[in-house]
């Protein structure tokens, strides 16, 4: 569980609604590029960590944003998130990693999505 970098491992993720443009990476994509980057103090400042902390920010920013648009269109909402998500490196990888080999295809925001479906349901 230690393979994600010492950029998660060494810091809780505070994801909040701001983010980068969706890059539309897959699981798969996240992960070989989380591998890659080295366990040090300075893996902070490199771009490679902060792109994945951008895709991840991104991809709960994008989720957030479907269900506030299905409440108001007054449509239930499947998923209530509260308003901040606090995360650690441990839990991120433990899910992505846990997705089936075979399904690691789907987007960071589709993880997202059916993580915080199962997590924080309405």
């Amino acid at each position: 569980m230690q393979r994600i970098g010492s950029y998660l491992v060494l810091a809780s993720i505070l994801v909040t609604l701001s983010g980068t443009p969706a890059m539309a990476q897959s699981v798969r994509q996240f992960l070989t590029s989380a591998d890659r980057i080295p366990r040090n103090a300075t893996a902070l400042l490199m771009p490679s960590a902060r792109r994945l902390m951008n895709e991840l920010g991104e991809a709960f920013s994008t989720v957030r944003s479907e269900q506030e648009a299905l409440q108001a269109r007054g449509q239930p909402r499947t998923i209530c998130m509260p308003e901040k998500v606090t995360l650690n490196a441990l839990e991120i990888e433990s899910r992505f990693r846990s997705i089936p080999e075979a399904r690691r295809n789907i987007t960071v925001t589709q993880a997202v999505r059916e993580w915080m479906a199962e997590k924080h349901p309405c």
